[in-house]
C-alpha cells in the first residue's frame, strides 16, 4: 500500500505588507529566535525591544520598497513558484502533496504542519532552502519541527535535508548558471562569491556553515577552471559590532578597485531564491560602494530561484534523500 507523501518546502520568510508595522511584526518574529541571535535572552531582550524595533523597521521599509513586485516580497513569490514547478513534476502522483512554508511570518511552518497532520500523511519530506548548514536557519528549522511533533501521538517517518552544499545537481546548476552568464554578459576580471555572514564565535561552537561555504566554493571554482587568483570567497549581511565570518563584502568591495580589478561578477551560492539580501543589498547597494570606490563593472548573477535546474535538484534531494 502507498503511503502518503508531503514535502515541505521551507524557507525564512518576509513581511507579509509593505508597512512599518508589518515589518516590525516580522522583526520580532525572526530576532526573536535564539537560534538567531545568540546572546543572554534577557540582554537581548532589552536590545531588541528598545533599540532594534524602534528604529530598524522604517530602515528595513526602505529597503524592502526597492524590490517589493507587484506579487509581493520576491523570497515569498519565487519561493512559490519554484513550490508549483516541484509540485507539478509529482501531479501524476496522488499520494504526494508539495507545499511552502516560512520560519517566519506567512504561510507559517508550524500551520503547515499542523494542516498535514489533519491531512494523516505517513512521510514527511523537509527542505530548508539553505544550501550550507547553519544553527542560525537549517537548526532553527528542525527546532520549530521537533517543538510541533513533541505534541503529535502519531510521528510520520521524517526526511529532514540538513544541506545540500556539494550536492553535484547544485553545483552544477550554479556553474551553468554563472557560465551563461559570462557568455549573455561578458565576464570580470574576479568571480566574487558572497555567502550570508554569521557571527564567527558560532564556527568556535561547532556550526560548519563557514566551512560548507568553502567547500562549496571550491567547487564551484574547480568545475569553472578558475585559478586562485580569478575567484575569492566574501560574506555579507553583518549585523552588529560583534566579529563576524571574514573577508566582509563591503571592505572587499571597496579594495578592489585600489587592486586594480574594475570589472567583476558576483554571485550568491547561499541563497537558493533572490531576495532582500540579494536584490537590494549586493545588487542595488552594494554595486555602488563598488562604483564609488573606482570600480566600472559589477554584474549580479541571480540565484537559481525557480528554473529548471532548481527543480531537478529539489526532486532529487526528495526522491533520493541524499
Amino acid at each position: 500500500m502507498t503511503r502518503k507523501r508531503a514535502v515541505l518546502i521551507v524557507n525564512l520568510g518576509s513581511p507579509e505588507k509593505l508597512t512599518v508595522r508589518a515589518v516590525r511584526r516580522f522583526l520580532r518574529e525572526f530576532l526573536d529566535d535564539p537560534r538567531v541571535v545568540n546572546l543572554p535572552r534577557f540582554i537581548w531582550w532589552f536590545i531588541l525591544n528598545f533599540f532594534v524595533l524602534p528604529f530598524r523597521p522604517r530602515k528595513s521599509l526602505k529597503a524592502y520598497a526597492k524590490v517589493w513586485g507587484d506579487r509581493g516580497s520576491p523570497l515569498i513569490y519565487l519561493t512559490q513558484d519554484l513550490t508549483d514547478k516541484v509540485a507539478a513534476h509529482y501531479q501524476q502522483e496522488t499520494d504526494v502533496t508539495v507545499k511552502m512554508a516560512m520560519s517566519y511570518g506567512k504561510p507559517s511552518l508550524l500551520t503547515e504542519l499542523q494542516d498535514l497532520k489533519k491531512q494523516h500523511y505517513q512521510q514527511i519530506s523537509i527542505i530548508p532552502l539553505y544550501p550550507q548548514y547553519s544553527s542560525t536557519t537549517t537548526a532553527s528549522v528542525f527546532d520549530a519541527i521537533a517543538e510541533e511533533l513533541m505534541q503529535w501521538r502519531y510521528i510520520p517517518e521524517l526526511h529532514f535535508i540538513g544541506d545540500y552544499h556539494q550536492h553535484p545537481l547544485y553545483i552544477s546548476a550554479l556553474t551553468d548558471s554563472i557560465e551563461q552568464s559570462w557568455k549573455d554578459q561578458g565576464k570580470g576580471e574576479l568571480l566574487l562569491m558572497s555567502f550570508h555572514g554569521l557571527p564567527d564565535l558560532l564556527t568556535k561552537k561547532g556550526d560548519p556553515y563557514y566551512y560548507q561555504c568553502l567547500k562549496t566554493a571550491e567547487l564551484i571554482a574547480a568545475k569553472l577552471q578558475l585559478t586562485e587568483g580569478q575567484w575569492r570567497v566574501v560574506f555579507q549581511s553583518r549585523f552588529g559590532r560583534a566579529k563576524w565570518l571574514q573577508p566582509y563584502c563591503i571592505e572587499t568591495l571597496m579594495a578592489l578597485p585600489e587592486e586594480g580589478i574594475k570589472d567583476i561578477d558576483i554571485v550568491c551560492p547561499g541563497f537558493t531564491i533572490d531576495c532582500l539580501e540579494t536584490l537590494e543589498e549586493i545588487n542595488m547597494a552594494n554595486k555602488q560602494i563598488f562604483i564609488d570606490a573606482g570600480g566600472e563593472k559589477y554584474r549580479y548573477i541571480p540565484a537559481l530561484n525557480d528554473s529548471d535546474a532548481s527543480v531537478k535538484l529539489l526532486v532529487d534531494l526528495i526522491d533520493n534523500k541524499h
